[in-house]
């Protein structure tokens, strides 16, 4: 029976046969969530970067931080910090200088380094410019999905609480979007990065772990299930294949070993951030 409404045909992109679905970076993350929503789905967006946007995230969360995604990296995220009375998050590189000079106000820089963060004091709401998981974070939402930042930190705690919203859904059809992240070449085009992969993976198996007898084969989509498989490969020795990821090397190399190793404590978190009024705070 038609209920009136009429929907576009279902692309062949958007996974729609199955609950967890997955898809790489902001263009292909909001096409399965646009597609979701536009069907009557309750939506839930699983954003993961793991070098490191979404282990900044839990990090704050555990340290009850709320942190502002911002989308640009420019001047304007000095007025937006100002505006919400927060912290500004700076590149990585301005906070080694900044800490090799002395800050003027003997404030520790934070950046998009998960060790800074760790180590602030004093700090209640938190700026983090990210033109890959701030950006994407605000398009789901904006798409209309409800967005939690998942990690190797906090995945199975992520995963508790996304299947107790399946469960509340009452009669609406769950769909979960995995979005693994993925990182920027110099030109801008997407470089899947493995790490998002196993992140999403180490996700997914958690989920498919609290569901038990419901996670037939139409509970992932075969993209969900490729990372699961890719996870499986990893999850015996995560640290060690975290350094050895091209995101890992570059990040020790640089001298940011430590945020490699914080991004490796698997399920270290039980806070689930959850983006509500342009923030994440815990759920």
């Amino acid at each position: 029976m038609s209920d009136g409404v009429a929907r576009p045909a279902p692309p062949w992109h958007s996974q729609d046969g199955h609950v967890v679905r997955l898809e790489w970076g902001p263009t292909g993350a909001e096409a399965l969530t646009r597609y979701a929503v536009a069907s009557r789905a309750a939506v839930t967006a699983v954003v993961i970067d793991v070098l490191s946007f979404t282990t900044c995230v839990s990090v704050a969360a555990d340290a009850a931080i709320t942190v502002h995604p911002y989308r640009w990296k420019d001047d304007s995220a000095v007025a937006h910090a100002e505006r919400l009375g927060a912290r500004l998050a700076v590149p990585r590189s301005a906070s080694r200088k900044a800490s090799a000079g002395g800050q003027p106000d003997g404030i520790p820089p934070i950046s998009l380094s998960p060790k800074s963060i760790r180590e602030a004091s004093g700090v209640s709401a938190l700026v983090l410019p990210s033109p890959n998981g701030s950006t994407i974070s605000h398009q789901l939402a904006d798409a209309g999905a409800d967005v939690v930042a998942v990690s190797l930190r906090n995945r199975a705690a992520a995963a508790r609480w996304v299947v107790g919203k399946m469960v509340a859904a009452r009669g609406r059809q769950p769909a979960v979007v995995v979005v693994p992240a993925g990182e920027r070449w110099p030109d801008g085009s997407l470089r899947p990065a493995v790490e998002d992969l196993w992140g999403a993976g180490a996700f997914v198996a958690s989920l498919v772990e609290r569901l038990e007898h419901q996670a037939g084969p139409l509970l992932l989509s075969p993209e969900a299930s490729a990372a699961l498989a890719a996870w499986l490969t990893v999850e015996d020795d995560v640290p060690a294949a975290l350094e050895r990821s091209a995101s890992g090397r570059e990040l020790v190399a640089q001298g940011w070993p430590d945020d490699v190793r914080i991004a490796a404590e698997l399920d270290a978190s039980t806070a689930v951030p959850v983006l509500r009024d342009g923030a994440f705070r815990p759920a």
